[in-house]
């Protein structure tokens, strides 16, 4: 059986590293990026406007949702995407924070088909760092390759997404198994469709972050995102180093930062105390 102690450091890494981008998430102007007047070092209030009402420790609204995740499994000790699907319509009828697109689109689904469990076509990277609870409740790859299906269909229904979500699903298994990250990077089986970005992605490795990520791309589509992702994961050993980098080049940094904070808290990476908070 796996780790608990490993999968909730998966966990915790995600979660962290998401209340920590919150300070710079969604900035895509360069110069007012590298001007703002946060500590780079600690957590910071949000500085866009998407985050109104958030405050320095919150999460984004996708650590909201990676919370609720969690929650549930917690809660029942499995993940049946019919009973979660009723969890989160529930949840959305009193959230307050940011609501994106995939939500907004999946919500009117569920207004017109209340049993459906197949949600948006969203093709942004972000619901794939969320996935590390669903470790909590799945004693086996293959299960937890299910219920990453499942749970990504059902707001975020892309092929390129759940090819994605699939190939990160098997990366992080494999790291909290106890594999090197870069052995699980290179090993891990594929979509074809997928195969070149991760070529392009694994030769970056070392190059400046700041100007490499927003080459890729720094959006929340996982083209360019997924290339932004397997760049940090590639270049860097230290958790606090990578995620500060990963903030510091801008754009969609929280979706970025959950997916690669959770693979580097599997590998056992130091996560900052105070990037912490109880989750669960």
């Amino acid at each position: 059986m796996m780790n608990s102690t490993v999968i909730n450091q998966a966990i915790q890494a995600a979660f962290a590293a998401d209340a920590y981008c919150l300070g710079a998430h969604w900035i895509y102007d360069w110069e007012l990026l590298d001007s703002l007047n946060i500590d780079w070092q600690n957590l910071n209030a949000p500085q866009a406007k998407w985050h109104t009402g958030k405050q320095k420790g919150d999460y984004t609204h996708y650590g909201d949702h990676g919370l609720w995740l969690h929650q549930f499994v917690l809660e029942r000790g499995r993940f049946d995407i019919s009973v979660y699907a009723e969890f989160w319509r529930h949840k959305m009828q009193t959230y307050t924070g940011y609501i994106d697109a995939s939500s907004r689109e999946t919500l009117k689904i569920l207004e017109a088909k209340p049993s459906s469990v197949v949600g948006s076509n969203s093709s942004d990277l972000s619901i794939i760092g969320r996935i590390a609870p669903l470790l909590l409740v799945n004693t086996n790859e293959e299960n937890f390759l299910e219920s990453v299906e499942s749970f990504v269909k059902f707001t975020h229904n892309c092929h390129r997404v759940l090819k994605a979500a699939s190939y990160f699903a098997s990366v992080l298994f494999a790291t909290a198994a106890g594999s090197t990250i870069e052995k699980a990077l290179h090993e891990t089986k594929i979509a074809a469709i997928l195969q070149e970005t991760l070529n392009s992605a694994t030769a970056s490795k070392g190059a400046d972050t700041s100007n490499t990520i927003r080459n890729f791309g720094p959006a929340c589509g996982v083209n360019g995102a997924f290339e932004g992702a397997v760049h940090l994961l590639c270049s860097y050993e230290n958790y606090q180093y990578a995620i500060i980098a990963n903030a510091r080049a801008g754009g969609d940094s929280a979706a970025r930062g959950m997916l690669v904070g959770m693979i580097m808290g599997a590998a056992g990476c130091t996560i900052p105390g105070a990037w912490q908070k109880k989750t669960g």
